[in-house]
């Protein structure tokens, strides 16, 4: 198993920045947010949504749903919002990444996506959707979703 250290490394007009080091089996390797963001989508993509939710996001996490404002504290709230979600769907034609980016000094990413799914009782649907992970360290510690589903 890997172990994480955050170091911290003066730079110039005295702002600090964060270097996220993971270290596995000896190896020392370096990602960065936009890194960690491209790996917690395509483990989505595989198939391995709960596995990339365990592996990132921490434990007193804060998911708002911009649309709705609602908003769930902690991993167990989330985990339970996603199954739930995942029993909504009947399908899941298909799924994808548009775009990511990453503000590496203030160690936010920004994930566009979209679903073509059917839903129990409610038909086939188109959902675009982006999502604003706040990170520390390797956790997504907030995140936000603006989306707009057809209803």
């Amino acid at each position: 198993m890997g172990n994480t250290k955050i170091m911290d490394a003066r730079c110039t007009k005295k702002k600090i920045l964060r270097l996220n080091i993971d270290i596995n089996y000896k190896t020392l390797t370096v990602m960065t947010y936009f890194e960690r963001a491209r790996d917690f989508q395509a483990m989505q993509d595989n198939n391995q949504v709960m596995e990339a939710f365990e592996k990132y996001y921490a434990d007193n996490c804060i998911i708002t749903e911009m649309p709705t404002r609602e908003k769930r504290e902690g991993k167990d709230a989330q985990r339970k919002a996603i199954e739930e979600w995942f029993e909504l769907v009947e399908e899941l034609h298909d799924s994808g990444v548009r775009s990511i980016t990453a503000d590496e000094e203030n160690a936010i990413t920004c994930c566009e996506v979209w679903y073509d799914a059917t839903y129990k009782g409610m038909g086939r649907s188109k959902m675009e959707e982006v999502a604003i992970q706040k990170w520390e360290g390797d956790k997504i510690i907030e995140e936000r979703f603006y989306y707009h589903s057809p209803g």
